[in-house]
């Protein structure tokens, strides 16, 4: 049992780091990068300004919407309580 968690222990390991290495780009991945920031690039549209603010403005608004909720409730059953 222990050598089975040793032998697992000393194994080789993946890493992402180039230790050894220069962490150079190749050609063909650059290639890839700048095909792939083309696409992206193409993909906005006359549109994409306004669904980013959309965006933002939902962002604002959604965490408040229940606290809001929460509030009127509480403000209208305390009015139907003072009637």
């Amino acid at each position: 049992m222990q050598s089975l968690f040793l032998s697992q222990a000393l194994s080789p390991r993946w890493t992402t780091a180039t230790i050894a290495d220069a962490a150079d780009t190749a050609p063909m991945e650059l290639s890839e990068l700048g095909a792939h920031v083309s696409r992206c690039n193409g993909s906005r549209g006359r549109w994409f300004a306004l669904r980013c603010s959309v965006d933002a403005v939902h962002d604002f608004v959604a965490p408040r919407f229940v606290t809001t909720l929460v509030i009127v409730g509480g403000v209208v059953a305390l009015a139907a309580l003072a009637i």
